[in-house]
């Protein structure tokens, strides 16, 4: 069974659910069978708003767990949930709250979300979130001035020049219809398994991840970086 596989990112409070609820809507009104999939770290209420549309969601909570690499650890159990349901396109919402996390497959869309009000500078620190990105859909353009959007905008094209960058108000939808256009132009997957990150995850093997609670070196093992203050301004 073949599946349109998306995959929506973003930093914190940027409107990715908004944004893709108003996607999800132009979606629906070609009878195209839709799955939302939220991860999320501790607790979310997202699936209510999906549910409000009558489509299959699911939730996954990483809880201790980072959660992209959670994300990325339950892509096989999601696909096959998805076939379940009968959907034809899943719309897969990860927290992204690691800003050095990398949630995009080689083979599926990947689309992040980024606002206007998270700074100038906000760009260049997101990383592969941003950088591997096919679509940059940035929010919130009506908070601030003409000038700030374009100096905003040039930022994002700076860091990923090679992406489609699309203006969106999460709140009236105006923009999500070119959006909904692209995700429909994205060519359906075969399988989720062998599919490859486009960047690798950051490593996170260490005494805290295990549980240590306990401050100092003596304390630490695994891999561990050391501030270089030689370096330091």
């Amino acid at each position: 069974m073949s599946l349109k596989f998306v995959i929506v990112a973003g930093t914190p409070s940027s409107g990715k659910t908004s944004v893709m609820l108003h996607v999800i809507r132009h979606i629906l009104t070609d009878k195209i069978k839709v799955a939302a999939c939220k991860i999320d770290c501790l607790e979310t209420t997202d699936n209510i708003r999906y549910g409000r549309l009558g489509i299959p969601i699911a939730v996954g909570l990483s809880d201790y767990l980072c959660p992209d690499h959670f994300y990325v650890a339950n892509l096989e159990e999601i696909w096959r949930w998805a076939e379940k349901q009968n959907a034809e396109l899943v719309i897969l919402e990860t927290a992204g709250l690691c800003h050095r996390c990398a949630p995009a497959l080689k083979d599926c869309l990947s689309i992040c979300i980024i606002d206007n009000l998270s700074g100038l500078d906000t760009p260049k620190k997101v990383g592969p979130m941003l950088s591997t990105a096919d679509i940059i859909a940035i929010t919130k353009g009506d908070m601030v001035s003409q000038a700030e959007r374009e100096v905003f905008h040039q930022q994002v094209q700076n860091i990923n020049p090679d992406a489609r960058v699309i203006a969106i108000n999460g709140l009236t939808g105006r923009g999500s219809l070119r959006l909904k256009n692209e995700i429909m132009k994205s060519q359906p997957l075969e399988t989720i398994t062998g599919q490859t990150l486009r960047c690798s995850m950051p490593a996170a093997v260490c005494s805290y991840c295990a549980g240590e609670m306990i401050v100092g070196s003596t304390y630490q093992m695994g891999n561990i970086k050391k501030v270089d203050f030689g370096r330091a301004e």
